[in-house]
């Protein structure tokens, strides 16, 4: 969360005066570069950053329809103009001011989904070849919201290799293609929101890459993935979703400014995240200086041994998350807008703990330990470790990649699982009812083992109402019931992440045997579908205690 947080109290808890105010950044920012400035002829505002990049913004609906670098023009022809949503049309107000070195276009319409007001800005710098921008939304209206950046493929050609569908054959819902014998999609160009530093295309030593700010107006927590780049036979995209509906986990903040985040146009390195933090002292409409924020402290603990700590933070207008420290699992959070969230302790991507914590403007809301509360039994085996991810599994880390179909795929099976024989990755990382169903487990007990027992099921995500019930040897468990979870394909669109959910199954002593048993976890569910559609879900762990 690329938010500077500065010290807000001294031990007295004192408050913080303001940080910046828009006469501050005015007048830290250098002298306006030669030729930088705005103009508006023929319908457009073409804006130059007096460094060597000129872009163009339509007065009628918004869309940037001309990106200029020193002379190579970068927005490709034949396609739409590049733009905020699916594009603002005709009913789309476009203003531009320019306040000594900052210039600023302003386009909004009112009818955003219905009757929401949508207000986006492009912001430039004197000098500066980076087009920042933020996206407010207000809490009339809702849906799917991002900025999608077409660019001449001709010019950049070096491009997420399996988000590249160019001269492919589209196999699932017009988005995932086949291209010779891979499978390709926007969705395989994703990161987990925590991971989202800046990214682009390169070519003929030039570089565009996104950069995608902070998350605080987004849904999904830190481990949500989403569409970054797609390459297509016109043109290379590059995307900031800012909210989706793709397997998305919450619901859409409103009332809110996303961003800020921003376009940086130079040479084929990779750029450093700028300070974007000017951009609240600009007057946008719904930023929150950090004057009128606070943070959080404290110390996490219990998370199991190897796996990774992170805390995170929600409510309906905003979400954070910060590493704890490795060695003493101190924790800071980044400013937070005022506000009473959940905070919720993680053990790699499982929610282990769960607590309340408010949080004042000015104020360092200190002491708010978290530990965790998850318990791990003694087992009698156990599949997997208790992480929130199918990563180990058979197939697991090609999931968020390639479609389950993909010829680099191992085969799914069914697969029979031997406890002290197999490995994790011997266990499918995702289970279809119409793929390979059912899972088997085999397993030895001795007399002095012969008890009741409990199996413990973890799941990731599930499609289609897809959730385990268990057979063993003669004894069947009830069916439980279905996962509450997004309604998306998931498993095909690169993601495990769902509603991680926990299915306990109380077996009975008489159910087992001395000596082999059998543990057979079958997909059942009530909806239908057929192939890798058909109901399905993802593993996390499978225990027996």
């Amino acid at each position: 969360m690329a938010i500077s947080r500065r010290k807000l109290l001294a031990a007295s808890a004192a408050a913080v005066p303001l940080t910046s105010t828009a006469a501050a950044v005015l007048a830290a920012t250098p002298a306006a570069a030669a030729g930088f400035g705005y103009t508006s002829s023929g319908g457009y505002y073409t804006v130059n950053t007096g460094a060597g990049l000129t872009f163009k913004v339509s007065q009628t609906n918004g869309d940037l329809t001309s990106l200029n670098y020193n002379g190579t023009e970068l927005q490709p022809s034949g396609t739409k103009g590049s733009h905020v949503e699916s594009g603002l049309g005709s009913t789309a107000t476009v203003t531009a001011a320019q306040s000594g070195n900052h210039i600023i276009v302003t386009e909004s319409v009112a009818n955003w989904y219905g009757s929401g007001t949508l207000v986006h800005y492009f912001v430039v710098v004197s000098g500066q070849n980076t087009i920042y921008m933020a996206t407010y939304v207000d809490s009339a209206g809702g849906g799917e919201l991002r900025w999608i950046q077409y660019l001449n493929r001709s010019v950049l050609s070096s491009i997420n290799t399996s988000s590249d569908i160019s001269g492919g054959t589209s196999i699932e819902s017009s988005d995932i293609y086949q291209v010779g014998s891979q499978t390709r999609s926007k969705y395989y160009s994703n990161r987990r929101a925590l991971e989202l530093t800046p990214r682009g295309v390169t070519g003929s030593g030039i570089g565009v890459h996104m950069v995608y700010g902070n998350r605080e107006s987004s849904a999904g927590g830190p481990f949500f993935r989403d569409i970054e780049q797609q390459g297509t036979n016109s043109s290379v995209e590059l995307y900031n979703y800012l909210f989706s509906a793709h397997n998305q986990t919450e619901g859409q903040r409103l009332g809110v400014l996303y961003g800020p985040y921003a376009l940086m146009v130079g040479g084929t390195s990779t750029p450093g995240t700028p300070d974007m933090s000017f951009m609240y002292g600009l007057g946008l409409r719904g930023a929150v200086a950090d004057s009128g924020r606070g943070y959080v402290s404290g110390k996490a603990s219990g998370v199991a041994s190897g796996s990774s700590a992170l805390v995170g933070f929600a409510n309906s207008t905003a979400q954070y998350w910060c590493t704890p420290d490795g060695s003493t699992g101190n924790f800071s959070s980044p400013m937070m807008k005022p506000g009473t969230y959940t905070q919720t302790l993680y053990q790699d991507e499982l929610a282990v703990a769960t607590r309340s914590v408010t949080v004042t403007a000015g104020a360092a809301t200190t002491g708010q330990n978290i530990t965790s509360a998850w318990t791990t039994p003694a087992a009698v085996f156990r599949i997997g470790e208790w992480n929130g991810m199918p990563v180990s599994f058979k197939n697991g880390s090609r999931l968020t990649s390639m479609h389950p179909s993909d010829a680099r795929m191992s085969a799914w099976g069914p697969t029979t699982y031997t406890v002290g024989g197999s490995t994790a990755a011997d266990f499918p990382a995702c289970q279809w009812k119409d793929v390979n169903n059912p899972t088997t487990v085999t397993f030895t007990l001795t007399s002095a083992q012969i008890a009741a027992r409990t199996v413990r099921i973890g799941i990731t995500a599930a499609h289609a109402g897809g959730r385990p019930q268990i057979t063993v040897n003669n004894w069947t468990s009830p069916a439980p019931s279905a996962s509450g979870q997004p309604s998306s394909r998931s498993l095909t669109i690169g993601t495990y992440r769902g509603n991680n959910t926990l299915f306990t199954y109380s077996v009975p002593a008489d159910a087992f045997v001395v000596g082999t048993n059998t543990l057979s976890i079958g997909v059942i569910s009530g909806s239908s579908g057929s192939g890798y559609l058909s109901p399905g879900m993802s593993y996390d762990c499978v225990e027996l205690y």
